[in-house]
């Protein structure tokens, strides 16, 4: 890989896994900051807060799993340093 490129591919792997780290910090503090202002909220009779907490997050974080994988992949593909 030359020199420009392999510069382009680390900015755009560096931008994914800020994009990554910035929505797990969401997920994984902000959002439990304010359970008590989202348990007005109900949602198939569960508060929204109590539901974040248990298990809101961790789908999340499983979502966040499979479309950093895709979007990695597609960036290797992009740069040809993809597996095979």
């Amino acid at each position: 890989m030359a020199a420009p490129d392999r510069v382009r591919y680390w900015e755009k792997t560096r931008n994914l896994m800020i994009i990554m780290m910035v929505l797990w910090a969401i997920f994984s503090f902000f959002i439990h900051m304010f359970v008590g202002s989202l348990n007005n909220i109900v949602i198939l009779g569960f508060p929204l807060g109590f539901y974040m907490a248990a298990q809101g997050s961790l789908i999340v974080f499983v979502a966040m799993l499979f479309w950093f994988a895709r979007k990695q992949n597609a960036i290797d593909v992009e740069h040809g340093v993809a597996e095979d």
